[in-house]
Parts: C-alpha cells; structure tokens; sequence
C-alpha cells in the first residue's frame, strides 16, 4: 500500500467507533486533526448499522464512507485508487473490539493508531503485534499522558541522568465517579467498563492503572522486574475491580507503586507521578499539566512551568508546546502529540524510507502488549494474595 512519492498533502483517516453518546471518539477525532496534517474521511463509527450511517454528518464523513463495519470499511478502502484511500484508521471502541478491528486494519496493510488497552486480553495482544511485524505498518497506542510537554520534558532530563539512578517510581490515578454502581442504570461509559464481557480481566485496573503504569516506564525507561498486586471490588455487586495497588521491583533494584482507585470521593482524573532519583526527584500531576517540581536537598525546590522558549526547557518538551508559556495545553494537546508522532512515520513508510518500530517518542504495539502482560499479571497475583510475578515481557522497549 505504501508508495514511494513524497507525501505532500493531509494524510486521511478513517475512524473506528465514535458514534454518538461516544466520548473518546470525538477526543481521536479532534486531536487527530489540531494540527492540520491529517483529515477524517471515512469511518465505522458503530457496530450498529443504522447509528454508524447516522453518526456520520456529525463528522462531515460523507454517505459513500460512512461504512457499517471495519471489514467492509478495510474491503471498500482498499479498492480505491490509492489517491483515495485511507491512509490509517483510529480505533475508538470498546476494549473486547480492539483486535479484530486493528488486526483487519493491519493485515490490509493499513496503519493503526489504537486507544488503550490494546486488547481484551494479552494472547490478542501478542497476535496484534506478531501481525504488525508480520505487515510493516505503524502502529500507534493512545497512552495519550505520554504526549504532554513537561511529560516529555521530565523522560528527557530522567534518561539523560539528570536525577541521577531512580530509586522509586510512585504512581497514582485516582477517580471517584464509580463511587455507586452507575453500571445499574444502563450509564454508557460505565456499563461496558465495568462487564468483563467487555472490559476483560480488569475494571478500574486496566482501564485507568495501565495509564499510571505507562507513564512511569516512559518517563523512566526502568525495566520491571515482578510485581505484587492486590485488587479490590468495594462496590456491592459489581463484576470487576475498582480500586487496586501494586507493588513492583525493577531490575535495577528500584522500587515501584501503582495505585488506581474509581471510587474515591471528589476525585476527578487525578494522574499524578513522583520519581525519586540520587541527585534529585521530580512530581507531576496530570490536573496541572503545566508544571512539574524538581527538588534536590539542599536547594530550592525549582517549579518547572511549560514555556517553548524559556532555556530550561529541552528539545522533547519544547517540540510538545504549541502555545506560548501562560496559555494552558492540555489534553486535547497531549493527545494530538501522541498522533503527530505517528504521523511522521506513516509519512515516512508511505515514502518507502526506514522508520523506527520499537524506540519511538510515542507509546507503540509493543507498549500496548506490555500493558496487557501488566494486567494479567496484577490479576494473576491479587488471585494469589499479592503472590510476586513475572512482570518483563519479552516485548519490553527499554
């Protein structure tokens, strides 16, 4: 599918859920176009027929493209001239429906920018990234909290030694909108979130814990060593986890903590991270983006704020900003980050040159499948009472 002519035009995308009373759609769909390098121009937008080709005006996706399911979609794309066709589809459905549709995308040779976690569980995982290797596209995974600037800031000075051997890793999502079953009422986000016909293995775990777990394996490079994990269901009659902590060891002898609750009172999306190294430690919270504190013994503590052109910021920070220091990104930005690296190496396999599949500044397959190892081993040792797994997978970027 690729070619070897530069690319000098949008790239096209096609978009897999997002229908209406869909949430995260319209956030790949919005952020997928912030900077004008790409535009929506086909979609499967729901497993319902009739709500795929009704939700179709509210993305200007016009009648011909609005197709009812992601194999009819790959078959009609692929026979369009390839002036015409898509160039990547964004898979935004629920978590039991990611790996046929990604895997269809892939095999047709389509590349894939994919919401978290990858797959129902990680035997799809582990497939999905074999049929990636196998297919050569680029495969993107919406871990969109990697995407911020002080994010990439803090990954750039912790890799670049600047705290010195990290200790300790400390890791928090804390929610509180399933604090009542909500599921009950038939509420949408929480009812397929919290069925392990949809959700998979784990709740509140793998839909919000994989986020905190991310962020400190990007932020660190530490590779995991095992991990003890305890998971709680403290909602009477619900079916999955809502609250969970964990405890891991990395193989430089650090320690790690992941703690990730849905039913803490007043809690909003309250991702918030603090790194301890030798020479110094770093906190950064989600709730406010645009700044990060650095303390070191002995010195003031220093308030890093999100500012392109202020000397304190290095090059990953400085390419994630687009507004000057003062006027709050956040995560329409953060997520449109993640996209934007994508899309230089769908440029770049669409011209036919080499692209780095493993190293990337964006979360790829291989982290999404270390995200589903994370789960089923977190589930594995809360089964056992908090009993120490296996938490390298052999897919583990450094």
């Amino acid at each position: 599918m690729p070619t070897n002519a530069p690319l000098n035009r949008k790239l096209r995308m096609a978009l897999a859920g997002g229908g209406q009373g869909s949430f995260i759609g319209r956030v790949h769909a919005t952020a997928a176009v912030l900077d004008n390098r790409a535009a929506l121009v086909a979609g499967a937008l729901s497993s319902d027929p009739a709500r795929a080709k009704a939700s179709a005006p509210d993305y200007d996706i016009a009648e011909s493209r609005a197709y009812t399911s992601i194999h009819e979609l790959v078959e009609k794309e692929s026979k369009l001239p390839a002036g015409e066709r898509i160039d990547f589809v964004s898979v935004a459905t629920p978590n039991h429906t990611h790996f046929e549709i990604a895997k269809a995308a892939v095999d047709a040779g389509f590349n894939v920018i994919c919401d978290k976690p990858l797959t129902f569980d990680l035997a799809q995982a582990e497939q999905l990234a074999d049929a990636v290797d196998r297919s050569g596209v680029v495969f993107g995974v919406t871990h969109n909290y990697t995407g911020y600037p002080l994010v990439r800031q803090a990954r750039e000075m912790i890799l670049g030694g600047e705290l010195g051997e990290v200790n300790a890793v400390r890791a928090f999502y804390i929610q509180g909108w399933l604090r009542s079953r909500l599921e009950a009422s038939g509420q949408k986000q929480a009812s397929w979130r919290t069925d392990p016909t949809k959700s998979g293995a784990a709740g509140c775990w793998g839909d919000i814990a994989t986020h905190a777990y991310n962020l400190g394996r990007y932020m660190t490079g530490l590779l995991p060593d095992t991990v003890s994990c305890h998971l709680k269901t403290f909602e009477q009659g619900r079916k999955l986890d809502d609250y969970g902590t964990a405890v891991i060891r990395y193989q430089n002898g650090g320690l790690g903590t992941v703690t990730a609750s849905q039913i803490s009172h007043g809690r909003e999306n309250d991702i918030f991270i603090e790194i301890d190294g030798t020479k110094g430690a770093l906190q950064w919270r989600q709730e406010e983006p645009n700044k990060m504190w650095v303390r070191t013994n002995g010195q003031p503590h220093r308030l890093y704020t999100r500012d392109p052109n202020a000397p304190l910021m290095n090059e990953s920070g400085k390419a994630a900003c687009r507004l000057p220091s003062g006027h709050p990104e956040a995560f329409f930005e953060a997520f449109a980050n993640v996209y934007r690296a994508v899309y230089d190496n769908i440029v770049l396999r669409a011209s036919g040159q080499k692209f780095e599949t493993k190293d990337t500044i964006y979360p790829n397959v291989n982290d999404g499948v270390e995200g589903m190892y994370f789960i089923q081993q977190c589930v594995a040792s809360s089964a056992e009472d908090g009993a120490w797994k296996p938490l390298l997978h052999k897919r583990a970027r450094k």
